[in-house]
């Protein structure tokens, strides 16, 4: 696939080599279909990656963590972070070790169990998450922009649909 860089003359191209580029026309429709939404899911979260490394010293992970802390202000138990991140304990324990450190969040015992711990967001957290959800929507606010709102209506509505039939299968 090559495709014509805004800043590049109109001669010249840039081959663009994903996930999309394995497919060949030949391949069945849904094969190139799946290929093209891995692609395009690859390069938002690269772009979003480089964005809050550049603008934040953040990983994408770091961010997740943060974001469903945000939506849970009473805290999540590790294991209910690990299972909404969809990573493993022990991740979650690396990513919550080191934001701990820096004072964004904190870890409480559960006083019925010792060995369970609930994390929630510091003052400190809260403020820092705010300031980089806001550039994070902004951020993909543009990456969107290539698509008008009547596109967006429709492939959100047809990427719902498939995502129905796929928790069917």
């Amino acid at each position: 696939m090559s495709i014509l860089h805004p800043d590049q003359a109109e001669s010249e191209t840039r081959v663009i080599v994903d996930h999309e580029t394995r497919a060949t026309a030949d391949d069945h429709e849904a094969l190139r279909l799946w290929l093209r939404i891995l692609a395009c899911t690859n390069i938002v979260e690269s772009g979003l990656r480089t964005r809050l490394r550049q603008g934040f010293d953040c990983t994408l992970p770091r961010f997740d963590l943060m974001a469903q802390l945000d939506r849970h202000p009473k805290g999540l138990k590790m294991r209910e972070l690990s299972k909404r991140l969809m990573v493993t304990g022990g991740n979650v324990t690396g990513l919550t070790d080191k934001l701990v450190e820096e004072g964004l969040v904190e870890r409480r015992e559960d006083p019925r169990d010792r060995r369970v711990y609930t994390v929630l967001l510091t003052a400190a957290g809260k403020r820092h998450f705010k300031k980089m959800a806001a550039l994070h929507e902004k951020w993909v606010v543009e990456l969107f922009a290539g698509i008008d709102h009547d596109e967006k209506l429709q492939l959100f509505e047809l990427l719902g649909k498939l995502k129905s039939h796929l928790i069917k299968v």
